[in-house]
């Protein structure tokens, strides 16, 4: 570690703000072409977790879904002792691992996939429509869980994805690429998530 990176950890640890225990991290198929992109998510994890995140959740966006086999078998064969659970657009069931990968192509189609999962529910008559709330969507979501910290490379820009994950959420946006990314981008993102005052919408 760098003497920046150093002087960065020190921050945080002399800081009274607390961590964010859910992290989520939003990139392209395009990130991951570059060479090193996949030991760069490898580092990540280490980060995240090494500063105390319970939860890690990856949205990888694609514009086409021929993509889709070569990212998720890349992705599932990532060399880390974390367990990832890796999900393509067209999986219906949700995986319980501390990192939660989805391959997708929007989070409009993500949401969209949901609502119909419950309007199918209900002319199956498993489903009272009196019943219907909030967690009757977000079960049915790729990432079911809200993220504390959602940091995205490259762009301000969420790329369509998590909108309704991230409504309450801390958006961190760099204009750091993906392929760039290095531990002190990381630690930047926690000192502003530790100054940040959150309201969850009030």
């Amino acid at each position: 570690m760098g003497l920046y990176d150093r002087y960065l950890a020190a921050r945080l640890r002399l800081a009274d703000g607390e961590l964010p225990e859910r992290v989520a991290l939003v990139i392209t198929e395009r990130d991951l072409l570059e060479p090193g992109a996949y030991e760069t998510l490898v580092d990540f994890l280490d980060w995240a977790f090494g500063y105390g995140a319970e939860r890690i959740m990856v949205a990888v966006s694609v514009l086409d879904r021929d993509a889709v086999p070569t990212l998720r078998r890349a992705l599932e064969e990532l060399d880390t002792p974390y367990e990832l659970a890796v999900r393509g657009p067209d999986d219906q069931e949700q995986a319980d691992a501390p990192v939660q990968v989805a391959i997708g192509l929007g989070g409009r189609e993500e949401f969209a996939t949901a609502v119909r999962g419950v309007a199918e529910a209900v002319d199956r008559g498993e489903l009272d429509p009196e019943e219907i709330d909030e967690s009757t969507i977000e079960e049915r979501l790729l990432f079911p869980t809200a993220p504390d910290l959602l940091i995205k490379t490259g762009a301000e820009r969420l790329s369509d994805f998590m909108i309704w994950q991230s409504v309450y959420s801390e958006l961190y946006f760099t204009d750091v690429n993906w392929r760039d990314f290095r531990k002190r981008d990381y630690l930047r993102a926690l000192r502003e998530y530790q100054d940040r005052q959150r309201r969850f919408g009030r």
